[in-house]
């Protein structure tokens, strides 16, 4: 494991860690964009009912910006069993380490990107997206509050995303 434990949030991660943080930074990862591409059958929806939840999609020329946290010195181990435990529930997710691009330069960190080959993976137009999300429920919670709270998150931290800002008007027309 290194240290220090750097891991990359795009999405509920930013407003959720769930884990002990020693420091934020704003960070851009490159060749990679955030995507409601994953169906969720656990957090944001069911087996019966999937959800929608964020992902790290691979794409040419693409960006992502989000949060590099840093672990608490000493809370690398429990952190880890705890992201494992929380993202990796049904295989869906890849772990991997990512080079970041920060204000105060590039880091390592840990990111949970999709594997385009699983069955949860999906691409869907923005307008069945929000269909989904807007009546979706899963052990978390609803999906609409999912995708409204890492939408005002990404808005407070001055980060832009016009797609899930779309996304969040369109939910909360249809809810």
């Amino acid at each position: 494991m290194q240290e220090p434990l750097w891991v990359f949030g795009y999405g509920s991660l930013i407003w959720d860690p769930g884990f002990p943080v020693a420091e934020r930074r704003i960070a851009r990862l490159d060749g990679w964009h955030r995507s409601f591409c994953m169906r969720s059958i656990h957090h944001r929806g069911t087996v019966e009912s999937p959800g929608l939840v964020l992902a790290l999609d691979r794409a040419e020329g693409a960006s992502c910006t989000g949060v590099s946290f840093r672990v608490d010195p000493g809370a690398e181990a429990a952190t880890l069993f705890t992201l494992r435990e929380r993202e990796l529930v049904s295989s869906a997710y890849l772990e991997m380490t990512l080079a970041l691009a920060t204000d105060a330069g590039s880091l390592q960190a840990l990111a949970y990107v999709i594997d385009p080959d699983h069955v949860q993976y999906c691409h869907l137009d923005r307008e069945e997206q929000a269909r989904i999300i807007a009546t979706a429920t899963g052990g978390r919670g609803r999906n609409c509050d999912y995708l409204w709270s890492t939408a005002a998150h990404l808005a407070d931290l001055g980060i832009r995303d016009p797609d899930l800002d779309w996304l969040a008007e369109r939910v909360r027309a249809l809810t």
